[in-house]
């Protein structure tokens, strides 16, 4: 009789499982996994009590309630691995949030402010409890990633175990460091929004973007988009759809059957390792677009000197940023999921004189809903041969080519290149001394795809760009897959400047063309 099936915090098959089943107080049956994950046994209608032990897991119990007609049950554990988040992610200064640290061995804790340079603020301090591994998180069965993992909840039984932080006043980017006395380390942002403006420039974190990209039990809007399968993965390569014919596969389905992503998880892709600096290459696949590569664009600001406030894409979805307070909003990479609201906000902002550097790539190209404060719905269903769309986005909302005057394209995708300037004449080449068809944005801290500041994933402008968007310059990529740099403005003297890559803000703090380019636009910006 098929019980259930055992898995992972990525749902893979946990194969070996000691399964012991206990009724009435007494072991009734003793059983282990199968390689699928399976958990056999002939047992009987009734209340079992479940224990599940397996070397490199957290052991378990769970009460099943068995019936002829009980579904395969779906058992989860939790590996023993140092990770941790914040609940919420991102607050105001001076607001409270709780640390939420999984660890099988004592952790020390501390924050973070990441700027040019790692500040430590002060130490948070030392974690662990009278009981062996007592600081172990217990994640729930089944699909946690729709409703997240509500860590410093199961199984801890007293508030005293809750953990809460309050923000430092100082608008950024901060970092938990978590460290055990066995020498394993954990980082884990925390945006933390000004109180109340204090400066001229507002930058976006694309935690939408985050989400996105989490595949924390098992889900990510990348794997299993929709929803679980019935069974644990064995092999990914075999088991998951998202390679079983087409890198879209995974959204060719109807909106109606995507189940929602939770924030309530952690995010192993945002970690920043211990002696990394800012200046460092950005190692690895997803630290490329994600909060590490962030990072860099805010320590660029700070080298050169602007202040800005920084906030979550949820705070400018919900209206706390407060657009009309700022002359100047950055976004950052891989802005890639907006909501509706947050698209209407920005347009009618710059339509009424607001000035927007969009300093990414394949941005605003899908439509988020909000179904909780905690929790997202991608709209990722793609435009279908005979439809008139040109992405996902413009397919529910309106074109992010009539905002930011580039939409992306896949020509180009996964080359990086420097641009080649096309409008030498423009005043965001001030004091290059760049002639057209000089190059720029040859260096860059990309590791995933290097190669220069045009790259990774690239825009390009449509037919539904604003009629007076300017080419200033144009990504070298093959096949014309080169980012296109462009510039608009507004009678209201809202203006728009867009670079179109992904792997731009790579280039800001190594690359001095690229800088300059960035500093003269931005200082017009806050000059007019």
């Amino acid at each position: 009789m098929l019980i259930g099936y055992v898995s992972d915090e990525d749902y893979s098959a946990l194969a070996d499982v000691v399964v012991d089943f206990e009724k009435d107080g007494k072991l009734h049956l003793s059983t282990r996994s199968t390689a699928t994950g399976a958990v056999l046994a002939d047992l009987e209608s009734g209340e079992y009590r479940v224990s599940l032990v397996k070397a490199g897991y957290g052991s378990k119990r769970v009460t099943l309630n068995l019936t002829p007609h009980t579904p395969p049950y779906p058992f989860r554990l939790l590996s023993d691995t140092l990770l941790g988040y914040m609940s919420p992610k991102w607050v105001h200064g001076g607001e409270r949030a709780e640390f939420r640290v999984h660890s099988v061995h004592p952790y020390r804790l501390s924050l973070y402010r990441y700027g040019l340079q790692k500040e430590f603020i002060r130490l948070i301090g030392w974690y662990d409890a009278h009981g062996a591994r007592t600081v172990m998180q217990i994640t729930p069965d089944g699909d946690y990633s729709q409703t997240g993992v509500d860590w410093n909840r199961i199984g801890w039984g007293s508030l005293h175990h809750t953990q809460y932080l309050t923000a430092p006043s100082r608008s950024g980017l901060y970092y938990l460091h978590a460290e055990t006395d066995r020498g394993e380390f954990f980082a884990f942002p925390w945006i933390v929004a000004p109180p109340q403006p204090t400066a001229k420039v507002a930058v976006l974190c694309a935690t939408n973007t985050w989400n996105a990209y989490n595949r924390f039990g098992g889900r990510s809007n990348y794997v299993n988009a929709r929803h679980l399968p019935a069974t644990p993965t064995v092999n990914s390569r075999q088991d998951l759809q998202r390679y079983q014919g087409g890198t879209y596969d995974e959204w060719a389905f109807p909106d109606s059957e995507y189940q929602p992503l939770s924030f309530d998880r952690p995010e192993p892709a945002n970690h920043i390792p211990k002696t990394t600096q800012v200046t460092d290459p950005i190692e690895g696949r997803d630290a490329c677009h994600l909060a590490p590569a962030e990072w860099r664009l805010l320590a660029w600001l700070e080298r050169e000197g602007y202040a800005y406030d920084l906030y979550s894409e949820a705070q400018l979805h919900d209206g706390t940023l407060n657009l009309e307070t700022y002359k100047v909003l950055l976004l950052p990479p891989h802005p890639e999921y907006w909501s509706r609201q947050m698209f209407e906000r920005v347009q009618q902002w710059v339509d009424s004189g607001g000035r927007l550097m969009y300093l990414g790539g394949n941005g605003l190209n899908c439509e988020v809903e909000f179904t909780s404060e905690n929790a997202l719905v991608f709209r990722s269903q793609m435009p279908q041969a005979d439809e008139e769309y040109e992405s996902r986005l413009h397919r529910r909302v309106a074109n992010e080519a009539s905002l930011l005057g580039v939409r992306f394209t896949e020509a180009g995708i996964m080359t990086a290149a420097p641009y080649a300037v096309h409008n030498a004449n423009h005043w965001c080449f001030e004091g290059t001394g760049l002639m057209n068809g000089d190059t720029f944005g040859e260096h860059s801290l990309h590791e995933r795809i290097p190669g220069g500041a045009s790259g990774h994933e690239t825009d390009k402008r449509s037919p539904l760009s604003p009629p007076q968007t300017a080419l200033l310059a144009r990504g070298l990529n093959p096949e014309e897959g080169g980012a296109e740099m462009v510039f608009y403005e507004l009678e209201s003297g809202g203006s728009v400047f867009s670079v179109g890559s992904i792997t731009y803000c790579a280039s800001l703090l190594v690359d001095e063309h690229t800088s300059q380019i960035t500093r003269n636009v931005l200082e017009r910006f806050l000059r007019e």
